[in-house]
């Protein structure tokens, strides 16, 4: 019978610290699928590929500008940044929780734009948050990007 009872609390455990290496498995699985497909649909400078990777209320919150409520909105603002500059950004989450269809990560970016007309190339750093929302189709999609730059000028 002590047997059955030592057994016992090392099988719960045991249980206990499978699933949360689980859980751990699938928020980091969530991150890099959303994090990566995010970052990738930015750099395709593609209007389409980027929508595609927004909710239909997507915010987009960006320095020194009011916020862009709502799809269509959103890819007037993507077609006119795509449309003047070819850009490049590195973002590195440095926090990432998931609950339930929910995600939110904390992140810091370095951006690159080149002017389309003059080639001028224009960087910046900073900050921002996304949170990301699962759909019906279980892809992971921004529902709210808002970042701010480390440059006091913008």
């Amino acid at each position: 019978m002590k047997r059955a009872s030592i057994s016992f609390p090392i099988a719960f455990l045991a249980a206990t610290f499978s699933v949360a290496a689980n859980a751990h498995e699938t928020t980091d699985a969530i991150e890099k699928a959303a994090h990566e497909g995010y970052v990738n649909a930015i750099n395709s400078n593609d209007v389409d590929v980027l929508m595609a990777d927004l909710t239909d209320d997507i915010v987009l919150q960006a320095p020194g500008a009011p916020e862009v409520i709502g799809k269509a909105a959103v890819r007037d603002w993507v077609a006119g940044y795509f449309g003047a500059f070819k850009t490049k950004w590195e973002k590195t989450s440095i926090g990432f929780t998931v609950s339930g269809d929910w995600a939110f990560e904390r992140y810091t970016y370095k951006s690159t734009d080149t002017d389309r007309k003059t080639g001028k190339v224009t960087t910046d750093a900073g900050k921002g948050i996304n949170i990301f929302r699962r759909g019906a189709d279980g892809k992971w999609r921004v529902a709210i990007d808002g970042w701010s730059s480390d440059n006091a000028s913008q």
